[in-house]
């Protein structure tokens, strides 16, 4: 069997020859996919610029953040939004966080299927005294509803995914929560990091321009480490507390002065200081080749769809016990983001036994996943869960 976008797929992996994506059995699309040639040409020209400009090569530097930039901004068809750039989400997510008036609120309400680093960091925060929430984020019909009932006149912040990392099933009430918090005068943070270049999302028509959005260039994006972006609105006028010298660009020039710290306008109200310039170039490089492969967000998300509905499809009819491995959920494809996600005992057994014999995936607990790429085509899914099919099976 083959799917529509079978043929596209394959004149697109043509251009991933350094990362052999036609020859590989490559999984982990939602945590780190392959990088097309041209983000070699990428590292090359940041070594020349460098060379050639040697200090002075941050105004090329920041050029290419400005091409990353721009592509996001269309995506979210967001003309408005401002976008900070930032080594990793975390970092301008603590930025962030460092700007919330939190001397008399200390409640922070998030779901209970948050990634890692936001997790982690409101355990800890929990550990110093504020109060977090959980909202359960199944089933996906009334999320809303129940992130009503948790946020009430102690709430700090709200932050929520629209893709969950585990599940990969899509909130689809984030406009309904903007409003509740718009409503209740709180802030709302969006994780997008696995929703970005899979699920089109328009900011003006999801009542979303007053919200914060954390973008992330290392798995859909194919932009590689050290490229993303907080998303802020325009008329935001917080001033974090923890803030690089990156953020007064504007003001180096008079030199130091004493009295209140003064923020840049525009993009860098959320900077940090001195980052790899490299990883501008090479995220700039495969934002362009995107552009050229008429890679639309309508097309990405046909395709991940496309893959994702096919690897459903062929794992049920491997005929594997439930009892060892089984869908995560009973959602439909078009509730689902990137990957597929699966749920077992062994799961951790059999990502070491798929690993083994060059099946990439990754795994969260009992939870295995599998996600596509744009360049992957059906006769790789289909080995790959024959593969699967094999090991479990034999277990």
């Amino acid at each position: 069997m083959s799917l529509h976008t079978d043929i596209f797929s394959e004149r697109l992996a043509r251009h991933y020859s350094h990362f052999d994506v036609q020859n590989r059995l490559l999984f982990t699309g939602h945590s780190h996919q392959a990088w097309p040639d041209v983000a070699l040409e990428g590292l090359i020209e940041s070594f020349d610029v460098a060379a050639s400009a040697v200090d002075t090569k941050w105004d090329v530097v920041f050029e290419k953040v400005d091409i990353m930039r721009s592509y996001l901004k269309d995506y979210y068809d967001d003309p408005n939004g401002k976008y900070t750039h930032g080594e990793n989400t975390h970092n301008l997510f603590v930025r962030w966080l460092s700007g919330l008036d939190y001397s008399k609120k200390r409640t922070i309400v998030i779901s209970d299927t948050e990634f890692y680093s936001i997790a982690r960091q409101m355990d800890r925060l929990a550990e110093e005294g504020f109060t977090i929430k959980r909202v359960a984020a199944l089933p996906l019909d009334g999320f809303s509803e129940r992130l009503r009932d948790a946020v009430d006149g102690d709430t700090l912040a709200v932050m929520l995914s629209r893709v969950y990392f585990e599940s990969g099933l899509i909130n689809h009430e984030l406009s309904t929560c903007s409003r509740i918090c718009r409503e209740k005068g709180v802030p709302l943070m969006i994780d997008d990091y696995h929703g970005t270049n899979v699920v089109p999302l328009s900011v003006r028509e999801a009542d979303l321009e007053d919200c914060y959005i954390l973008i992330g260039g290392y798995k859909y994006l194919q932009w590689g480490e050290g490229n993303c972006f907080m998303r802020f609105p325009e008329t935001c006028a917080m001033r974090p507390a923890l803030t690089g010298w990156f953020s007064g660009f504007s003001s180096l020039k008079k030199g130091r002065t004493s009295g209140k710290v003064a923020y840049d306008d525009g993009d860098l109200l959320f900077a940090g200081g001195t980052f790899d310039g490299v990883s501008a170039f090479r995220g700039a490089a495969v934002a362009e080749f995107f552009r050229e492969q008429e890679l639309t967000p309508s097309l990405l998300r046909r395709m991940y769809m496309e893959h994702t509905g096919y690897m459903k499809y062929t794992f049920l009819n491997l005929g594997i016990d439930p009892m060892k491995l089984r869908l995560s959920h009973e959602y439909p494809v078009t509730a689902v983001g990137g990957f597929l996600s699966l749920r077992g005992a062994d799961a951790q057994l059999y990502w070491g036994k798929l690993k083994d014999a060059g099946v990439l995936t990754d795994c969260r607990g009992d939870i295995l996943r599998f996600g596509s790429a744009p360049y992957m085509v059906s006769a790789q899914i289909e080995e790959a869960f024959s593969i699967l099919g094999s090991i479990v099976n034999q277990d």
